[in-house]
């Protein structure tokens, strides 16, 4: 057998192994959203657990993201017309991606942020198969996640928002 032929068959087995853990690991449509719990950066504890009877976007981002930017218009827009209707938005920051506390303080302060923001670590990354970022979660009333986008454009936007108001009516 070739040096090439082994080195194929090497690679093959390797991701064969891999890609169960992977995949148990990413959260699926249809099943419960992994635990969220962290403090924001305004010191309140949140978990996923207390909005359960709620539908929830989870969107994690950083500051300097151009994606997370364009997306975060339409989250302001979505918390402030669906939130008294039992819609709530929490922002999750990897803050050891080059973003510090301070950051993104000034960052909620100048966009007007009207949703919690907390900062989080590889581990709630790694819950969530997150990569790249944007990446934005949809979960249900009852913890179910709906949805899950990556990136953002108008098609998102418009899936978001539907996606929403058929929970929301449920």
């Amino acid at each position: 057998m070739s040096r090439i032929a082994r080195s194929m068959i090497a690679v093959v087995l390797a991701v064969g192994m891999l890609a169960p853990v992977q995949a148990m690991a990413v959260p699926r449509k249809g099943k419960p959203a992994p635990a969220v719990k962290v403090v924001t950066t305004a010191g309140h504890k949140v978990s996923l657990s207390g909005y359960q009877g709620q539908v929830v976007v989870l969107e994690f981002f950083t500051t300097w993201c151009e994606g997370c930017k364009l997306s975060l218009p339409h989250l302001i827009s979505l918390n402030a017309k669906y939130g008294k209707q039992g819609l709530r938005v929490l922002g999750l920051n990897p803050g050891n991606r080059g973003d510090t506390l301070t950051v993104v303080r000034g960052f909620i302060r100048e966009n007007r942020i009207n949703f919690p923001v907390a900062l989080v670590d590889d581990d709630l990354l790694m819950e969530y198969g997150v990569q790249p970022i944007p990446a934005i979660f949809i979960i249900d009333k009852r913890g179910i996640l709906v949805q899950k986008f990556i990136g953002y454009n108008s098609q998102i936007q418009t899936a978001m928002e539907t996606t929403i108001r058929t929970l929301l009516a449920q």
